[in-house]
């Protein structure tokens, strides 16, 4: 019988992931397990995909505020550090707030508007244009924000966070002053040694404040970039990435990806006989349309992942062949012209206007984007995804 089902995304419990588990061996067995006990089968391209959390769990690597204080203190010196666009998210960004506050004597807090990065706004682009303020070129202090826009709660959690974020800093003993501003050479005006926490934009950032004579410039992505005190690192993203585990303590982005997915892939490989593509996947890399917040706060969607997931997609639309190249068919004869369309398409259809309106992000992008509305943020415990049917086409049987 011809297939009739294109890709298949499976949520795939796990046990709970605890330090120093032999992560590798427990998503093969797992995939394995599910495998038999829903009775369908594996293929090569098929693709497992497994979540950064239990990685960075499995690895122990976890850090304290008083590590991220000590990192701190030793790279920024201890006295005045300017803090410049945080993202707005208890689970994000609040920990490592305390680690920065307990590493300094005063921060200057530097918050971009009307909304951070990701889109999580303070306030709403309406209340600027009923107020006549301008966010390229305005700064202001905190009195001028109150006068202007008063109290903003954050539609989702409640939260004011220029208050939340004021009483983290004072309360791990430093003096806190805030600033609304969106060009970063403003912070200048207040201290000379920047931490720029801002996660996509962060080299800019740091390039504009370099240029501009900071003396020390800094990201999220330089601090702990190796072990304090024997406490977790991760050498490429530093605090980027990480999540609130306590409340004096963040689990970082796990480290060596590569080796970790090579290892599973190379585990289903000798159990099954089929190459199996692997990845470790974090946020996904989408909008959502109510709350206007992209959700990718980390600093890639996959930290690592095998060779065959290198690239984007090469595809054509079924839909403009259909309407214009062979317009003229019809039944049988339309599905057999595009198969052998899709059957004999070149290797590179950029440009082309027969693969307009695909989507032409990197591979990892997408299947990370799908794994993570698969498994979800909350109490689902499938921690690992398996993508069957990725790879194929109009043309697959």
């Amino acid at each position: 019988m011809e297939r009739m089902v294109g890709t298949v995304s499976r949520g795939v419990r796990a046990p709970i992931i605890r330090s120093g588990d032999d992560l590798a061996s427990i998503v093969a067995t797992s995939v394995l397990s599910a495998a038999k006990s829903e009775n369908f089968e594996l293929y090569d391209r098929d693709v497992v995909a497994v979540t950064e959390a239990v990685v960075a769990r499995a690895q122990n690597n976890y850090a304290t505020t008083d590590n991220i204080a000590s990192d701190v203190r030793a790279k920024l010196g201890g006295e005045t550090i300017g803090v410049i666009f945080p993202i707005l998210s208890r689970n994000r960004f609040a920990i490592c707030l305390r680690g920065i506050a307990k590493g300094a004597k005063k921060i200057v807090l530097m918050l971009s508007f009307p909304s951070d990065e990701v889109g999580n706004h303070l306030i709403t682009i309406d209340q600027l244009d009923e107020k006549g303020v301008n966010p390229y070129s305005d700064v202001l202090d905190l009195k001028k924000y109150r006068e202007l826009f008063g109290k903003n709660l954050h539609p989702f959690t409640g939260v004011d966070y220029v208050d939340y974020y004021s009483e983290l800093i004072r309360e791990e003993g430093a003096e806190v002053e805030v600033v609304f501003a969106n060009d970063p050479r403003v912070i200048l005006n207040y201290t000379k040694k920047v931490l720029t926490c801002d996660i996509h934009s962060r080299k800019r950032t740091k390039r504009i404040l370099k240029a501009a004579g900071a003396e020390t410039v800094l990201g999220l992505d330089d601090i702990l970039t190796s072990s304090i005190n024997g406490s977790g690192y991760n050498e490429n993203y530093g605090l980027l990435g990480s999540n609130k585990a306590t409340e004096d303590k963040v689990k970082l982005f796990p480290r060596d990806c590569t080796a970790f997915v090579k290892d599973v892939q190379a585990r289903l490989f000798d159990a099954t006989g089929k190459k199996i593509e692997v990845m470790v996947y974090g946020d996904g890399a989408f909008k959502d349309p109510v709350g206007k917040i992209w959700e990718l706060a980390d600093p890639v969607v996959s930290p690592g992942y095998t060779d065959g997931l290198s690239g984007t997609p090469n595809e054509v639309k079924l839909k403009y062949l259909a309407d214009n190249n062979f317009a003229h068919l019809s039944g049988d004869e339309l599905r057999s012209a595009i198969e052998n369309y899709i059957s004999t398409k070149g290797d590179d259809l950029v440009g082309s206007m027969e693969s307009q309106g695909t989507t032409p992000r990197r591979i990892t992008d997408l299947i990370g984007s799908l794994c993570d509305l698969t498994s979800g943020s909350g109490d689902k415990g499938t921690p690992i995804v398996l993508i069957q049917g990725y790879f194929d086409n109009y043309t697959s049987k």
